[in-house]
């Protein structure tokens, strides 16, 4: 408690409860959706501090590196509609997870011969490999594998 009101509850914690053969088995069932609940410590470019989960910069591209190329429970093309299309349709955002006209252009362009997570436990703050573009509502936030925070995400809440 003395810590929380030290650091005004802005305190984490890692805790290690899953076993890796698990978590491959929920993610290869077609009815399940992929996510993530990280809480990003920091925005923009330069220094970040504390030490997050590695899946603050790595969910996405571990499960289309790991899991879908190296593993290959399920087709890239599936890792994709896991991570895109289902949870749209689920959680009821009308204009976003496809590309389709008049949908948001939220892509992320990736290599599916070298996308891979690079974050680990000791040393979080990493970027992915092979994810080159990164276009959110339509500017272009990482240009060459180089960040240019475009301010143009927002907060979705569903319909």
């Amino acid at each position: 408690m003395d810590l929380l009101l030290e650091e005004r509850a802005t305190v984490g914690m890692v805790s290690f409860s899953q076993s890796l053969d698990n978590v491959a088995t929920v993610l290869a069932h077609p009815a399940i959706m992929i996510g993530s609940d990280s809480i990003g410590l920091s925005e923009g470019v330069g220094p970040k501090h504390g030490k997050p989960h590695p899946r603050m910069y790595g969910t996405f591209p571990r499960v289309l590196g790991e899991y879908a190329r190296d593993r290959g429970l399920f087709s890239l093309e599936t890792a994709v509609r896991k991570m895109t299309g289902m949870p749209a349709e689920r959680l009821r955002f009308k204009d976003r997870g496809l590309l389709r006209p008049g949908y948001a252009a939220d892509i992320a362009v990736f290599d599916p011969a070298t996308v891979k997570d690079a974050a680990t436990f000791q040393d979080p703050h990493h970027y992915a490999a092979g994810i080159p573009y990164v276009v959110v509502n339509g500017a272009v936030v990482v240009d060459g594998g180089r960040m240019h925070p475009a301010g143009t995400g927002r907060v979705l809440t569903p319909r």
